[in-house]
């Protein structure tokens, strides 16, 4: 299954996403709290997908996703969005993030989503 790399900048959310996909047999490789970190992070682990925050502390996800995809242009990366944040998705998507998943997150959606992305990377 695929190697994942959780950023957010709230632990329960981390969290959340990690048991989530865990259970669906993907193994997260490292967490982040913020985009800097999300970056190193990155850079350290090299995951077959990233789930990202859009507003986060430091550096924001969507200038995260613009940093990851600098070092590997065929980054997946998935952004986790509040309701209400749909500007902010639309401009995650441009600067290259494959999908995005919508906060209060349902674990049915997140797998659906994840799965969806990471299938048609490896088409």
């Amino acid at each position: 299954m695929a190697r994942i790399l959780v950023a957010d900048d709230a632990a329960f959310m981390r969290q959340m996403i990690r048991e989530i996909v865990e259970a669906e047999g993907h193994e997260v490789v490292a967490e982040a709290s913020d985009g800097v970190e999300a970056v190193d992070q990155f850079k350290a682990h090299h995951p077959d997908l990233v789930t990202m925050d859009i507003v986060m502390p430091r550096r924001s996800g969507i200038d995260a996703v613009k940093g990851i995809l600098e070092i590997d242009s065929t980054a997946c990366v998935v952004m986790c969005s509040a309701l209400g944040q749909e500007t902010l998705v639309t401009e995650a998507l441009q600067a290259g993030a494959r999908d995005f998943i919508v906060k209060p997150f349902k674990p049915d959606s997140v797998v659906k989503t994840v799965n969806k992305v990471l299938e048609k990377e490896s088409q």
